[in-house]
């Protein structure tokens, strides 16, 4: 019994140094000597019979917080955010429900949480990009403590702020996965508003690059339904782009035209990519990478046709014809200068005065030549209807451009090349029209004119 009795006065008397112990800690903590609070609760700790118990925990990480808090502390103790940390993470493991914070109050959370995020910030600034990082993920870890306890009277599930400076700090690091994450995170619930575009812009970039096509998916979904009015065309247009063969994308695109879902934007991109195919898959022959221009023909046509005013697909029709006409041109000249060569040797050779054997050399002679005439005969319509075709085009895309008020760069460009294509395509037809029709040739030579007036004028 006396044994009994010795065990609890120990136990009392225990119990009545903690608190004491503990009693100097608040004492100091409650006057802002925090440095000297930190020394009375590290002996605390330094008792391995009370650094176990969850208010000796709890006060352990409310003062270190404050430390962390304060500006002189923070530069004497540089491992104070560190330390504070550590702190708070045994306690909550120690007292997951919290039943100290309930009975004294959660202001080292805010202390840790509104440090961090300003530190973030001053970091942030600098364009330390790390390191700003480093602070503001602390901040939504205490953020994410404090909402959830509903510490705080602000109805809200998380600190939408330190989200977005803790993603854009990672994104500013060249660290596009860990900025995703956090990205995610406010696009998972749908945060709206015109800061917050560039959120969901990044997430289908990001997936694009990354080739994760069902977050590429679910991110475009919320995007467009939050944003819809915005260009979502093209980042679809991207994806397919940089993860699809060319015959994959030459399948889709059949498909959606014949189901009528494509749009004005999605029609110029697949043009961008038949007229572009050569450029991705460089084992394309003639005959294929012709096909791919006729394609890219038929989208710029049908963007066209969704909007009359896109004189940028009108002009891509007419350059493609421009060079259709080219090639052609290339084949009836090289025809024109064989039959010179020809021509020439026959000419270097003395006349043949027998009759039989000038016979010969004219048989020979239309024997070689016969080809190249019909070769050139069947050129002559193709060239002139894919000229005819061209300044067609051409011409609709500088009728339209040319009474905008304000134009982009890229207009700007696009009409100054116009004009230059249709002065060469009106004098080639003048040309063809020289000494054999007066008429046509007047009226060719003035369009010439026309348009070579305009060189550099837009």
């Amino acid at each position: 019994m006396k044994k009994l009795l010795l065990l609890a006065m120990f136990t009392v008397t225990a119990h009545m140094v903690f608190a004491q112990d503990l009693k100097k800690v608040q004492t100091s903590y409650l006057i802002n000597r925090f440095e000297d609070a930190k020394t009375e609760v590290d002996k605390v700790m330094a008792d391995s019979k009370q650094s176990g118990k969850p208010e000796a925990m709890y006060w352990k990480s409310k003062v270190y917080a404050a430390i962390f808090k304060d500006d002189k502390l923070r530069e004497k103790y540089p491992n104070a955010l560190k330390d504070a940390d550590d702190a708070f993470q045994k306690y909550l493991a120690a007292d997951p429900t919290m039943v100290e914070v309930k009975g004294k109050g959660a202001e080292a959370f805010f202390d840790m949480y509104a440090t961090s995020f300003k530190q973030g910030v001053n970091n942030f600034n600098t364009k330390k990009w790390d390191e700003a990082a480093g602070f503001f993920k602390v901040s939504v870890q205490y953020s994410d403590i404090i909402f959830k306890n509903k510490f705080s009277n602000a109805n809200i599930a998380f600190d939408t702020t330190s989200l977005l400076y803790l993603a854009y700090a990672y994104q500013n690091a060249g660290k596009p996965a860990e900025a995703a994450k956090f990205y995610s995170r406010l696009a998972d619930n749908k945060v709206t508003g015109e800061n917050y575009l560039d959120i969901y812009k990044f997430l289908a970039n990001h997936y694009t690059i990354t080739k994760d096509e069902a977050n590429f998916k679910k991110y475009m979904a919320v995007g467009r339904e939050l944003y819809p009015a915005y260009a979502w065309d093209e980042y679809d247009i991207d994806f397919m782009d940089q993860n699809m063969t060319l015959d994959q994308k030459t399948t889709l695109y059949d498909k959606e035209d014949a189901a009528g879902t494509l749009s004005e934007i999605k029609y110029l991109q697949f043009g961008d990519i038949f007229v572009n195919a050569h450029h991705k898959d460089k084992t394309l022959d003639s005959t294929k990478e012709r096909f791919y221009n006729v394609k890219a023909v038929d989208a710029y046509k049908k963007a066209f046709a969704k909007n009359a005013q896109n004189g940028i697909a009108a002009y891509n029709v007419g350059v493609i014809y421009y060079n259709f006409y080219g090639e052609f041109d290339d084949q009836y000249a090289a025809n024109i200068r064989l039959m010179q060569g020809i021509n020439s040797e026959r000419a270097e050779k003395p006349a043949e005065k027998d009759p039989k054997k000038k016979a010969a050399a004219d048989a020979l002679y239309k024997q070689k030549t016969d080809p190249i005439k019909k070769a050139n005969a069947d050129i002559e319509k193709p060239l002139m209807d894919n000229l005819d075709m061209s300044i067609e085009w051409l011409e609709k895309s500088y009728t339209i451009l040319k009474v905008k008020a304000t134009r982009t760069a890229t207009e700007k460009s696009v009409i100054n090349k116009a004009v230059d294509f249709l002065a060469n395509l009106y004098a080639y037809k003048r040309d063809r029209n020289r000494g054999k029709d007066a008429k046509a040739f007047d009226a060719f030579d003035a369009k010439y004119k026309e348009y070579d007036a305009l060189h550099a004028k837009f």
